[in-house]
């Protein structure tokens, strides 16, 4: 798998490390430790992925997320060192689509990477056979399975991959209620754990890009105690 990656981390021994693991997979590394380097190479690079550290000596982890989703759709994961939820749910609001706590181990962090850059290339695949079912459209939504597009009410909406597979999961199954642990483990592909908010804050965000208000929204509804369905 041929892929750029951004690896941005001040602490050199983490950052070698990941570098280490990442380049025995055949992936391409930009490694800095600053965030001000690292947003000069994502406006001068083609990038496919980035790692963040949270804490970093100029601006933070989250500062610079909140900077490449002005621009950029590529699969962002966060390390932070904390294991305070608030931190990761920060995390999560602002644009990245995972999070690993240190200490981590360098194959599960690799494990990730692989399993993010699959799911976006396969959603920037060019010149992609079209077909019947691959687009949903239904009360001004469209979405393209195809295309990786969605469109509300004929306007673009611009999702991240995983927003993208949460947004079609929900749709796939219209009228039925998804629990958050059915949508994770489907989604994100790993084993959900309680008090475990990752896809709160993804519905979130889903919903504050669809325009959509919290109390009584049209789409994304909360079955409360149950999980999420779209009618």
């Amino acid at each position: 798998m041929d892929a750029n990656i951004l690896i941005v981390d001040d602490e050199p021994e983490i950052a070698d490390l990941v570098e280490v693991y990442l380049k025995s997979e055949g992936f391409t590394v930009f490694k800095f430790s600053t965030g001000t380097q690292a947003l000069a190479c994502v406006h001068s690079q083609h990038l496919d992925l980035a790692i963040l550290d949270v804490m970093l000596p100029d601006i933070s982890g989250f500062t610079l997320c909140s900077e490449i989703r002005k621009e950029y759709h590529f699969p962002v994961l966060m390390l932070t060192a904390k294991v305070d939820d608030m931190d990761k749910i920060t995390g999560l609001t602002i644009g990245a689509d995972d999070y690993i706590t240190k200490p981590f181990n360098p194959l599960e962090l690799t494990a990730r990477v692989k399993a993010h850059l699959r799911r976006y290339t396969r959603y920037n695949e060019p010149n992609k056979p079209a077909d019947s079912r691959d687009i949903l459209d239904f009360n001004g939504l469209v979405i393209n399975r195809a295309t990786h597009e969605c469109w509300l009410y004929d306007k673009p909406l611009n999702l991240t991959p995983i927003e993208f597979d949460i947004l079609w999961m929900l749709c796939e199954n219209r009228g039925q209620v998804i629990s958050a642990e059915r949508l994770f483990e489907s989604v994100w592909g790993e084993k959900y754990l309680d008090r475990n908010n990752t896809v709160m804050v993804h519905i979130r965000r889903l919903r504050e890009k669809m325009g959509e208000p919290s109390r009584n929204p049209r789409f994304i509804k909360t079955v409360w105690g149950v999980g999420y369905k779209i009618d």
